[in-house]
């Protein structure tokens, strides 16, 4: 929790500084023969971006935030430049009385309190530019991000990772009721649900195949603290909580398969126009054929006894023991657990609390 924490400051004080120095530009670009010096532009900036920032990523305002998020496109983008001309006008009124009352701006009220034109398509520019390369980043997760910018995965690595495999049952029959499109807005709903809870545990959505997302962490994030499985759960908790919101838009709450598994991959930077981060190996293959398996015995939530074995599960969460299994293009069979509540029925033999598993 503590690195957790450490993370999230450090990624406000990296944005910080980054508006810092838009308004600093502006006033150097823009006005270099004012009296406004780069200080005076750093505030500006830091008022009218840092709140905009803090409601893009939820902080601020997430119901209103998750709201907008949910209407058509050109709706939503009507909305959207609405509630930044707002956060940045309020902003900009905020820091102009400050300066004015404290003496270090010499201008009238209506200058320093109401928001000139260039200054909004300034900071709409300059904020868009933030929450794109913040978006990338979410999109892709940190560690993905940064290896796509060093060219860490240029030359293929071997190295451990955690996989999860979450796939929703009955999307066909969702598709076959209400049609393609609106199957598609179903799975879009439910992919965007997904991305908080694996943005909260350092995770990467590493790519969406059909009705299914794949999230993945380096073996010892994943491993730690039992993130990967907190994630599940949380993303599980978090449908549950909005149940009213999909009995209402879509006519039914998700229903989900989900499957871990972790191990050795060769991960590799892919493409010449278009470059993506993919990985290879028979862990891959056996998350995917584990995910499978849920079906057949009729369990939500299984994780393989090697991935198992390596962490402590969380409080509230038990593991079944499934005993062994044969896994399509697997030699051997795998261990094989099921994830469940505390407070479901189980037989009190078949609990394990521990990685005594």
């Amino acid at each position: 929790m503590m690195r957790r924490n450490a993370t999230s400051a450090l990624s406000w004080i990296v944005i910080a500084i980054i508006i810092a120095a838009s308004g600093a530009a502006y006033t150097m670009v823009f006005s270099p023969n004012d009296d406004v010096r780069p200080y005076i532009g750093i505030i500006f900036a830091l008022f009218c971006g840092m709140p905009l920032m803090a409601f893009e990523r939820g902080v601020l305002l997430p119901d209103l935030r998750h709201w907008i998020r949910r209407l058509p496109t050109p709706i939503f983008i009507g909305c959207a430049l609405i509630v930044d001309f707002v956060f940045i006008s309020v902003g900009f009124s905020a820091a102009g009385v400050l300066l004015k009352s404290v003496g270090l701006l010499n201008r009238s009220w209506e200058d320093v309190t109401v928001l000139p034109a260039e200054v909004f398509v300034y900071s709409l520019i300059a904020s868009s530019v933030v929450v794109f390369v913040l978006h990338v980043r979410e999109l892709l997760g940190r560690d993905v991000f940064v290896s796509l910018l060093t060219g860490r995965y240029r030359n293929p690595v071997r190295e451990e990772r955690v996989f999860v495999f979450i796939d929703l049952i009955g999307s066909t029959a969702f598709a076959e009721e209400f049609g393609d499109l609106r199957a598609q807005q179903y799975l879009g709903a439910l992919f965007a649900a997904f991305a908080a809870e694996v943005r909260r545990h350092k995770g990467a959505i590493d790519d969406y195949v059909g009705d299914a997302a794949i999230i993945t962490w380096p073996m010892a994030g994943g491993i730690k603290n039992a993130s990967c499985i907190r994630c599940v759960f949380g993303i599980i908790d978090s449908i549950e909580a909005q149940s009213e919101f999909w009995l209402k838009t879509y006519g039914r709450v998700p229903r989900l398969r989900v499957a871990l598994h972790g191990g050795f991959i060769i991960t590799a930077e892919i493409g010449v126009d278009h470059h993506k981060i993919t990985y290879f190996g028979d862990t891959v293959n056996t998350a995917s054929r584990l995910e499978t398996l849920c079906k057949t015995l009729n369990r939500p939530v299984l994780i393989s006894a090697e991935l198992a074995g390596r962490l402590t599960l969380p409080d509230g969460v038990v593991g079944v023991d499934l005993g062994e299994h044969a896994v399509k293009g697997r030699g051997q069979t795998l261990g094989v657990l099921a994830l469940e509540r505390a407070t479901q029925q189980m037989r009190p033999a078949a609990l394990l609390r521990s990685k005594a598993i």
